[in-house]
């Protein structure tokens, strides 16, 4: 009897939706890389960010050159692949600093089984990180067990999106002195690995005291920490809790 009714409310327990939360910290030094405001999705697998060698989609291409995640969004949610999706932060994430987010997740759903995320470097004309292989990051199993996730972005991963010439003149690098969005030398080419920013001189990127130390090709470079972690959930607890003075209490009437 009182196995029985453990096993009623590890099943009750089990119904309810898994709290995770999603955390984003900038690792970059003083005086480096900014994030904009982090895209994360959960998904079936089957979300496909963007390829290497192959041109960026319109909502990539937002991320990658402004910042901006309602297209990708839009375009996560006309896939049928993911219900889940939200944006972590405001304004862009200095040096030091970290977002996060609560998300109630129904961990049976195969639209929760994978994570994806995506966020411009700030300040460039078209450089991002994001996971291109849909299935890298699994958050749950197909019982609905939660694994999480822990990862750094380093500086050697970060991408071009190849929508935009990284010519780094002002007036067309966004969060460097471009007042318009979608205002840079369009490329027409695909995303790949980036080259890195200019050789600092007077006016470019490196060339900036408030972007001394953004060089992300340097040896070491770490531009984020991405972590997803289960938190307990209220209910849940509870429900656990009653467990054993009802085990108990079966017990004693025998």
């Amino acid at each position: 009897m009182t196995k029985t009714i453990l096993v009623c409310l590890l099943a009750a327990a089990a119904s309810f939706a898994a709290p995770v939360r999603v955390t984003v910290t900038n690792l970059a030094p003083m005086g480096g890389t900014f994030i904009t405001p982090v895209w994360v999705g959960f998904h079936n697998g089957m979300f496909d960010l963007y390829d290497m060698g192959v041109a960026a989609t319109p909502g990539l291409e937002a991320i990658a050159e402004d910042g901006a995640t309602a297209p990708l969004s839009m375009e996560f949610m006309g896939s049928g692949n993911g219900s889940t999706d939200a944006t972590l932060g405001m304004m862009p994430i200095a040096p030091g600093t970290s977002v996060s987010m609560l998300f109630n997740l129904d961990p049976m759903s195969l639209l929760n089984r994978y994570f994806s995320y995506a966020s411009m470097i700030v300040p460039s004309n078209d450089a991002f990180i994001g996971n291109g292989n849909p299935m890298a990051f699994q958050v749950f199993n197909a019982m609905g067990v939660f694994t999480a996730v822990d990862f750094i972005v380093m500086g050697s991963m970060v991408l071009d999106a190849g929508t935009e010439v990284n010519d780094e003149i002002p007036m067309n690098t966004a969060f460097f002195g471009q007042m318009a969005p979608n205002t840079g030398t369009p490329e027409g080419g695909v995303v790949g690995i980036h080259p890195g920013f200019l050789p600092a001189m007077p006016g470019n990127i490196l060339g900036s005291m408030m972007f001394a130390n953004a060089d992300f090709k340097a040896m070491g470079y770490q531009v984020a920490r991405i972590q997803i972690e289960q938190v307990p959930e209220p209910a849940t607890w509870a429900l656990m809790a009653l467990a054993l003075p009802v085990g108990l209490l079966v017990r004693r009437k025998r």
